[in-house]
């Protein structure tokens, strides 16, 4: 009967749990964005968000980079890492068995030796040691290790939306240069051609040196632009090639083809804030990072009580003696061991007091990268739905000072006004036109800064859920 009182006893024990179990936490959002709908979006890594863009050679470099991109790839090879950490913290509470074999042959020799010949030992061992988890020691260590690899999942994804934005602003930053670069082009030719107008006046004695001279000046200013530009296409090529796992030259022939600028036509859905705690993968990475740390609480607490090792061994031995007959002799052993911290100095509770502020630090850490992708949202929505009306602005300009510039070239031509007036002319339709490629620049920038604030896009062709997400 006592022996199967201790049996129970060690039961009850190992279905003990040191320290406080996860629950994912939760915090106040408000209904909705401020320019935004009250709709949940449901699932969105599976959007290609990037197609709204109509860009053909935009979706390939895409769909291609997904699964070249290295640092996407580290990312991946660190789930594997973090797999093998979930079975190392989970192998202690499991018995282990190690099994040798020995073969030794000894003997004497000189004028002294008291026996001819050698002995032959030919033995084995066999020693089996189980550590019983009673407070819970291993199975939290699993826990953490288990919510590690969540985590390790996460980063993979964070590490594809990283690939995303980057990639597709560094295209539309190409298509950006070599808008500006056609357009410089452009203003060149024009102003060449106000350059040989006014030599021409010159020489009929109706323009200036000064006038010359201010010419040819807008001339040189204009080719001083175009390898800068030219250098920037180049710079965004080679980054894209890199991205995409090739040397910075290789696709520098094919992305050197002018295509348009990338304008999105779609909608804009950015969803609610509650939809970010399942659709962010940053905001699981902390969360995950909590769950570590909360089960590394309870490890921590687990080393403050008694741990019982049950360990035996075995050991059967042959001997041989020349001359003699051989013969066996087996020891064995087997027991419990019974280790109880006494006195540490404080260590193993200031490493409770230790894993507790972790975890703290790691909850806040949660709530930060909540508040941050809020911010981010909002941002992204504030800048969309403004983008166009910049654009729209600026596209009046731009018709606005290539009519000055017509009405100020004509008006130079027929001697009733000066060639500041076309030059100036000149240097505002540059202006406006250089404004309009950046704003629509920065009107596909900020597209990209929104799908990928509500965590959009990294898990393409996957199948969608739309189950609502576990938040307040």
């Amino acid at each position: 009967m006592r022996r199967y009182a201790i049996l129970a006893a060690l039961s009850v024990l190992s279905g003990c749990v040191s320290g406080p179990d996860h629950v994912p936490p939760e915090m106040p959002l408000p209904a909705k964005f401020s320019e935004g709908g009250a709709k949940n979006i449901g699932d969105v890594s599976t959007a290609a968000w990037w197609t709204a863009y109509r860009d053909t050679r935009l979706n390939g470099l895409v769909v291609d980079g997904l699964n070249e991109n290295l640092t996407v790839q580290q990312a991946l090879e660190r789930i594997n890492a973090a797999a093998g950490g979930v079975t190392v913290a989970g192998a202690g509470s499991l018995p282990s068995l190690l099994v040798g074999a020995s073969h030794t042959t000894s003997g004497s020799m000189g004028e002294r030796r008291t026996a001819s010949g050698a002995t032959n030992i030919s033995g084995g061992e066999a020693n089996v040691s189980w550590l019983l988890d009673l407070f819970g020691q291993y199975r939290r260590s699993k826990e953490s290790a288990q919510a590690s690899l969540d985590a390790a999942y996460s980063s993979a994804d964070v590490a594809k939306l990283t690939y995303l934005q980057d990639l597709v602003n560094s295209y539309i930053d190409l298509r950006f240069f070599q808008e500006r670069l056609a357009l410089s082009r452009a203003n060149l030719k024009s102003r060449k051609e106000t350059y040989q107008l006014t030599q021409f006046q010159l020489e009929a004695g109706a323009a200036s040196r000064l006038d010359v001279v201010q010419a040819e000046g807008l001339v040189q200013s204009t080719q001083a632009e175009i390898p800068g530009l030219e250098t920037n296409i180049r710079v965004a090529a080679h980054h894209i090639a890199t991205l995409l796992g090739q040397p910075a030259g290789s696709l520098l022939g094919e992305l050197l083809k002018a295509a348009p600028q990338p304008i999105f036509r779609g909608g804009i859905a950015s969803g609610i804030p509650a939809d970010l705690i399942r659709n962010r993968p940053d905001i699981r990475v902390a969360e995950r990072n909590l769950a570590a740390a909360t089960a590394n609480i309870g490890v921590a607490i687990s080393q403050l009580y008694p741990t019982i090792t049950l360990s035996g061994s075995i050991s059967p031995t042959y001997v041989k003696p020349a001359g003699f007959s051989g013969g066996s002799l087996t020891t064995w052993s087997f027991g419990p061991t019974l280790t109880l911290p006494i006195f540490d100095g404080g260590q193993l509770r200031a490493n409770v007091d230790i894993a507790k502020s972790d975890a703290k630090t790691q909850y806040l850490a949660w709530k930060q990268t909540v508040l941050t992708a809020v911010e981010e949202v909002e941002n992204a929505l504030s800048a969309v739905r403004r983008d166009a009306q910049t654009v729209e602005a600026l596209r009046a300009q731009v018709k606005t000072t290539q009519e000055t510039l017509e009405l100020s070239t004509a008006s130079y031509k027929d001697g009733a006004s000066s060639l500041l007036d076309v030059l100036d002319a000149q240097r505002q339709v540059s202006l406006a036109q250089a404004s309009l490629a950046a704003s629509i620049q920065q009107m596909a920038k900020d597209y990209v800064s929104l799908n990928v604030a509500i965590g959009g896009g990294y898990n393409p062709g996957a199948p969608r859920t739309t189950a609502p997400p576990k938040a307040s």
